[in-house]
């Protein structure tokens, strides 16, 4: 049943310390189903930037096609579902409810395919081609209370309603193909590759925004990614601090660290942890979160959004991002001249 925003404006000024466990006696909170709700909504501009860098890569269709010809649709669902099984009312009935409600939340058009993996690791992951699938690592359901659950699985629907399936496919192709020394991995599709996993990282901070609408509680899924980085129950982490640590490395170091936060995460596939609660507790806090549990979102009857006012979002957002570096290297290099200044100062 539809019913008002769940949480209001709580959780606009979330905690950089401790923060209090919820208590499991209070009255179930209400879900606010998202009725119409388009992907746009919850994209980051960055997500939309970089795929549309991404398609301008040189030979960019062409690896694409290649590796889609090479493999096909049945070849790749086959691979990923071999060792799963398959949720439904007598498999995982807890996950299937919780799914469910997921599906509901964001209304989604179809219900599609999800399967259990016998996988200690938590996680997740989203496939295909023409009909997509989610994994869902039975890791995640040993350590990941409901509402984590409902995060988790809201962060790879959104994947899927935001069409990232392909281009996340083709991610995980490249990469074994590269790992095996594949003859089809030439220096176009090693230069796709690169372009894809950055486009990647930001496709995971739009997942992110969907996953918490799902979930609608951005606490528990602060705490998700606080158990992706480290594991941990409720009673040996601490949210809180958890945060602060994301502050710190957000803020942190000299210049050296500076380059190497960059160079780290050239070869990954998502976004550190910190960052991406870091990213997702600004994104709450600016208000974007409770604007949509009051229905203030695009519908997917709506007419988009003028190309020229999305790109210029998409460069705002580049462009924030750009100076962030900077700021932090011009910070860190300021320091490293003023400590070098304060050891002359000693001789």
């Amino acid at each position: 049943m539809e019913a008002g925003p769940a949480h209001g404006g709580a959780h606009r000024n979330l905690p950089t310390g401790r923060v209090a466990m919820a208590d499991t006696t209070e009255t179930p909170r209400v879900r606010r189903l998202l009725r119409d709700i388009d992907p746009s909504t919850w994209e980051h501009p960055a997500d939309r930037a970089a795929l549309q860098a991404l398609r301008r890569v040189p030979a960019f269709d062409e690896v694409l096609r290649k590796v889609f010809g090479l493999f096909g649709e049945r070849p790749i669902r086959l691979a990923f579902q071999a060792n799963a099984v398959r949720v439904s009312e007598r498999q995982f009935p807890a996950v299937h409810r919780l799914y469910g409600d997921v599906l509901e939340t964001l209304d989604a058009p179809e219900r599609y395919p999800l399967y259990v993996s016998q996988t200690p690791i938590v996680n997740a992951g989203a496939y295909g081609m023409d009909r997509p699938f989610i994994i869902l690592n039975s890791g995640s359901l040993r350590l990941l209370d409901e509402d984590e659950l409902r995060f988790l699985l809201g962060h790879e629907l959104g994947h899927v309603l935001s069409g990232h399936v392909l281009y996340r496919t083709m991610t995980v192709i490249l990469i074994q193909l590269a790992m095996l020394g594949f003859p089809a991995i030439g220096i176009a599709a090693r230069a796709v590759l690169v372009a894809l996993l950055e486009w990647g990282r930001k496709a995971e901070l739009s997942a992110d925004r969907a996953g918490v609408l799902a979930a609608q509680d951005p606490e528990a899924a602060m705490r998700t990614m606080m158990k992706l980085a480290g594991g941990g129950t409720k009673e040996e982490t601490d949210l809180g601090e958890f945060l602060a640590q994301a502050d710190e490395y957000r803020e942190g170091g000299d210049v050296v660290d500076a380059v190497f936060r960059v160079l780290n995460l050239m070869a990954a596939t998502h976004p550190f942890h910190v960052l991406r609660a870091a990213e997702l507790r600004d994104w709450v806090e600016q208000g974007e979160y409770d604007r949509v549990l009051r229905g203030e979102y695009r519908r997917r009857t709506d007419e988009p959004p003028p190309w020229r006012e999305d790109l210029a979002a998409a460069a705002r957002a580049y462009a924030e991002e750009a100076g962030s570096l900077f700021e932090q290297f011009s910070d860190a290099a300021r320091r490293v001249r003023e400590a070098v200044l304060e050891g002359f100062k000693k001789v």
